[in-house]
Order: C-alpha cells, then sequence, then structure tokens
C-alpha cells in the first residue's frame, strides 16, 4: 500500500510537489492531464494554485482529483 499525502503545494508550471506521510516527496507533472475532462479546468493556474489535501489524497474545489497511489507511482522523487 503506497502512503498518504500530508502536503501539497502547486507550483507555476503545472506540477505539484507532495509530501506523503513516509517523508519523502515527489514531482507530479499533472500537464499530460490538463486536455483530459473534467482536468482541463486546471489549465486556469489561479484554480490550479487551490490544490489541496482530502482524505490522504489531493483535489480541487469543483472535485478534479489524484488518488494517492497515482501522485505516487507517477511522480518523481526529487
Amino acid at each position: 500500500m503506497n502512503p498518504t499525502v500530508v502536503s501539497v503545494k502547486a507550483k507555476n508550471n503545472y506540477k505539484l510537489v507532495v509530501t506523503f506521510d513516509n517523508g519523502e516527496k515527489r514531482l507530479f507533472d499533472v500537464t499530460p492531464f490538463l486536455d483530459k475532462g473534467i482536468f482541463s479546468e486546471l489549465k486556469n493556474i489561479d484554480y490550479f494554485q487551490k490544490v489541496k489535501v482530502a482524505f490522504g489524497s489531493i483535489e480541487w474545489p469543483h472535485e478534479q482529483d489524484f488518488s494517492k497511489d497515482t501522485l505516487y507511482i507517477l511522480g518523481d522523487s526529487n
């Protein structure tokens, strides 16, 4: 089982710095998802910046989200 998210910070290049409960930080690139359905709203950088931790993962106000597994597996270690 992958660790849960404890903090997230949005960068201006559509990347997220995600910190997990095991102390690891990963850089998750959202750009591959920006043209996919509900994620297109994330192209608005002001909206993108509204990401928050929710239920051990992340979400935006209009309920776009990524699972903790996606963030951990596809995120780059930094």
